[in-house]
């Protein structure tokens, strides 16, 4: 069986997945339809029309994707697979793919039934690379694609291509973080994650240096602004809560007793993070109005978005932010981290990067 695209993503969030692949697909003028079983943490999508997949190739992006961790492209399932020789037919299929590929990736679904899998594919990474280098089929050049083997059992695997600049860079989609020590809390890894996933090595070096001025509205204990403080930025921790002392002691941070509601700067900062709970609508709002009167450069925000209803929740939010712009040049991404749980994590600024 022979799918476009398999889309990776957290389990519970299948729904939205689908139909955010199938919207994106359409306005690109390839619809098709979704297949997902719920709490399996994968979405596969095939066009109605066959030949239409090479469209989505060029012009589907994975970071316009919210819910979807990785994306794969040309993506076949190889099952009935025997036990005493696995890597025989596997090559033979991947031949099919064509051309060479700079890696290749053994992965499962992330959730609990999938884990026994992990074993699984550590022990049969090596064997399986061999062959690829016997068979030419591993080129360790960066613009190559990568080849990703998704694994259902022992015996039954999808085999996907991703693309360098338009995929994850990490295995699985998940970025592997250690908790510091001295964070606060690990709320702290979200924004950590979301600076790995909105901005690349030379934005975060220009846009997140020593002397710089950010705002944390909803800070409390600090998690967000441990992670302002470590780049060197003064930060203005707005919380009636407490915020951790060994942030205060940094002489890097004003703790702001203050609803971050009823916040507002004299001054304009560089940044303004954001992790309260609290309506998404009503966070968005707040957010637009900073950015879109220019109190601040950039945003990065948490919406938390609601059991029911998540993309319409969502889809609502950016249509608040857009009206607070009223046809100003903006920028907006959008993406559900791997450390993210009922929410989804934005990225706004005013002027387009």
């Amino acid at each position: 069986m022979t799918h476009s695209l398999l889309l990776y993503c957290r389990a519970g969030f299948e729904g939205e997945c689908a139909a955010e692949v199938v919207n994106k697909c359409t306005e690109l003028g390839v619809p098709g339809f979704a297949k997902a079983k719920p709490n399996s943490a994968y979405v596969l999508f095939a066009p109605h029309e066959t030949g239409a997949a090479k469209q989505l190739v060029k012009f589907l992006h994975f970071e316009d994707l919210v819910f979807a961790r990785q994306l794969l492209f040309n993506v076949r399932l190889i099952d009935q697979l025997p036990a005493a020789d696995r890597v025989t037919p596997l090559i033979a299929a991947i031949h099919e793919l064509g051309g060479a590929f700079s890696d290749a990736w053994l992965e499962t679904a992330d959730t609990n039934d999938a884990k026994e899998m992990s074993t699984f594919c550590r022990k049969f990474a090596p064997p399986l690379i061999h062959g690829l280098k016997q068979a030419g089929l591993l080129d360790a050049q960066a613009h190559k694609p990568r080849l990703h083997l998704f694994w259902l059992s022992s015996s039954a695997v999808y085999l996907g291509v991703s693309y360098p600049g338009n995929a994850s860079a990490w295995p699985m989609g998940i970025p592997r973080l250690k908790l510091a020590r001295g964070a606060p809390s690990r709320s702290t890894l979200k924004l950590a994650e979301a600076f790995m996933a909105f901005l690349s090595e030379e934005e975060e070096h220009a846009l997140l240096h020593e002397g710089l001025s950010a705002v944390d509205l909803g800070a409390a204990p600090g998690g967000w602004t441990w992670q302002l403080v470590q780049r060197g930025l003064n930060v203005a921790a707005v919380d009636n809560g407490p915020i951790a002392q060994t942030l205060l002691d940094s002489n890097l941070v004003e703790h702001v007793r203050e609803d971050g509601f009823h916040y507002w700067p004299k001054r304009a900062v560089e940044w303004l993070v954001c992790d309260m709970v609290e309506k998404p609508a009503r966070v968005a709002q707040l957010v637009a109005r900073w950015v879109a009167e220019g109190k601040c450069q950039h945003a990065i925000f948490n919406l938390k978005l609601p059991m029911k209803k998540r993309w319409e929740a969502l889809n609502h939010c950016r249509e608040i932010i857009d009206a607070a712009f009223n046809g100003r040049s903006y920028s907006l991404q959008f993406k559900q981290l791997y450390h993210d749980r009922e929410e989804v994590t934005g990225f706004l600024a005013g002027k387009r990067r």
